[in-house]
C-alpha cells in the first residue's frame, strides 16, 4: 500500500496520459497534489476528480514562459507551505522538425521542444532543490524517455530525443551533486506507453500493429504502471536509487 498522506506533490502535465494515470494514483495514495495543466483544464478535472478538494490544487501554467514556470512554482508552493515532491512529466512531442524538414519547421519545432523539455523542467528543478535544502531534502522525478539514451527511431523527433537525454542528464546532476543534503533525484525512462502522443507517433511508423511487432511483450506500457512507480519513487523508502535511470519497456530495450 503506497502511502503519501502529508505529503505535497508538483505534477506537471496532469491531464494527460502518463500525467493524468499518475495524478488518480497520487490521490489515491493520500497526497496532497497540485496538478499542473496548460489548456486542458477539463482533462485534469477528470485526472482530478476523485481526490477530495482540500487534498488538490489545480494550477495553470505555460511552461513555454519563464515567467509562467516561475508562478507554477511559487503558488504550489504559497498552497501548503511547501512542496515534498516534484514530478516533472509534462513535456510535447512535435512529429516534424527532422534533418529533411525545412529550416522554419527545424528551428519551430527545436525552440518550443527546448523551452518545454528542457528549460522549464529544469527551471522547476532548479526551484525544488533550493526549497528541498532549507527543508532538509526531498525528492525529485523525472520522466525521460527512453528516447533519450538509445535515439529515436522517427528521426523527425531527432528535437524530442535531445530534449530527453538533457533532463536526464540534468536530474543526474542534482542527484549526484546533492546527495549530502537529503535531495533526492529520479529518472523513469518509459518505452511506447499508451498514451495520444504515441498514438500519433505510431502513425508515422506504420501503425499501431507494426510498433507492437518491435516490442518484446509485444504490448504498449500502460500509463497506470508509470504513475505507480511514481508514487513508490515519491514515498523516498528507497533513498539509495537516487541518481538511477528506471527504464520501463517491457525488456524491449535492455541495458
Amino acid at each position: 500500500m503506497l502511502d503519501l498522506i502529508g505529503k505535497t506533490l508538483l505534477l506537471t502535465g496532469a491531464s494527460k496520459g502518463i500525467g493524468a494515470a499518475t495524478a488518480r494514483i497520487l490521490g489515491e495514495a493520500g497526497a496532497h497534489l497540485v496538478a499542473h495543466y496548460n489548456s486542458d483544464r477539463a482533462g485534469v478535472e477528470a485526472s482530478t476528480s476523485s481526490i477530495a478538494l482540500e487534498r488538490c490544487r489545480l494550477l495553470k501554467a505555460d511552461l513555454g514562459n519563464p515567467a509562467s514556470v516561475d508562478n507554477l512554482w511559487h503558488e504550489a508552493v504559497a498552497w501548503r507551505g511547501r512542496i515534498d515532491v516534484l514530478v516533472n512529466n509534462a513535456a510535447v512531442f512535435l512529429i516534424d522538425g527532422g534533418i529533411d524538414d525545412d529550416e522554419a519547421a527545424w528551428d519551430r519545432v527545436w525552440e518550443r521542444t527546448m523551452s518545454v523539455n528542457v528549460s522549464a523542467p529544469a527551471r522547476l528543478l532548479r526551484h525544488a532543490v533550493r526549497h528541498f535544502r532549507k527543508r532538509g531534502g526531498g525528492i525529485a522525478i523525472t520522466i525521460s524517455s527512453w528516447n533519450g539514451q538509445r535515439g529515436s527511431t522517427n528521426p523527425r523527433t531527432i528535437a524530442y530525443a535531445a530534449s530527453k537525454a538533457a533532463i536526464r542528464a540534468a536530474t543526474q546532476t542534482v542527484a549526484r551533486g546533492y546527495a549530502r543534503e537529503n535531495v533526492l533525484a529520479y529518472v523513469i525512462a518509459p518505452g511506447v506507453v499508451r498514451t495520444r502522443l504515441s498514438e500519433q507517433s505510431a502513425a508515422t511508423l506504420g501503425g499501431e500493429q507494426a510498433v507492437s511487432a518491435t516490442l518484446a511483450m509485444g504490448e504498449w506500457v500502460p500509463p497506470e504502471e508509470i504513475g505507480h512507480l511514481v508514487a513508490f519513487l515519491a514515498t523516498g523508502r528507497v533513498r539509495h536509487l537516487s541518481g538511477a535511470t528506471i527504464d520501463v519497456n517491457g525488456a524491449s530495450y535492455v541495458r
